[in-house]
């Protein structure tokens, strides 16, 4: 067991009342101040672990968004699977994951939204670290002679782009669960067909550097 300083302490004490207020009242009707005194201390005090509203709701998808890939990562460790197995357990995972978990507090879809277009580079984190899964995936595959995949490294990256509308569900769409799946089934069976195939994806940047 780690046990936690005093300071980490309270940030967490912080992290939990935002948690709360956000998922009750939503992110925009919640202010500093309410938090502070939620957390029975000073606007001046809670300033000084959070800088802003914004810092504590991205600390608060950090920590969703770390749990979320300790989950999709134990399909990596999981025996018996194919590659091709493993790629379809991690799509819908995440799919059902980060459905079920938007759904259960909606107003968190609102708070994510705006992390996203405030704190870009939080986003890209997350998405760094899916591509790094789909790229191990591809790599078993072709090691396994079940993918021809020339660049895997580009073609994590389309299938991330391919997927994007059912990473975060809610946010692009109003879609059932069962209709959603249903969509990401034939998304993946058209993967899955150019993946075994040996289809030749190339980066069109590398053209521009041919030329």
């Amino acid at each position: 067991m780690v046990l936690m300083t005093a300071q980490e302490e309270t940030r967490q004490k912080i992290i939990e009342a935002a948690k709360k207020r956000f998922t009750h009242y939503g992110y925009g009707k919640t202010t500093m101040a309410d938090l502070a005194k939620d957390c029975e201390m000073s606007p001046g005090n809670l300033y000084r672990f959070f800088a802003g509203k914004i810092d504590i709701a991205e600390e608060i998808c950090r920590s969703a968004s770390m749990q979320t890939a300790e989950a999709l990562s134990r399909i990596l460790t999981k025996p018996g699977r194919s590659a091709a197995e493993r790629l379809r357990d991690f799509l819908f995972q995440d799919l059902r994951e980060t459905f079920r978990a938007l759904e259960d507090n909606p107003r968190i879809v609102e708070m994510a939204q705006i992390v996203t277009t405030e704190r870009p580079q939080f986003h890209n984190e997350g998405l760094r670290r899916e591509r790094e899964v789909l790229r191990w995936i591809i790599d078993q595959g072709n090691a396994a002679a079940e993918f021809a995949v020339a660049d895997p490294e580009y073609m994590a990256e389309m299938i991330q782009a391919a997927t994007m509308k059912f990473s975060y569900p809610q946010l692009f769409t109003r879609m059932t669960l069962p209709e959603l799946e249903r969509d990401l089934e034939g998304v993946y069976q058209l993967m899955l067909a150019g993946l075994r195939a040996g289809v030749s994806l190339r980066d069109p940047r590398e053209s521009l550097v041919d030329a």
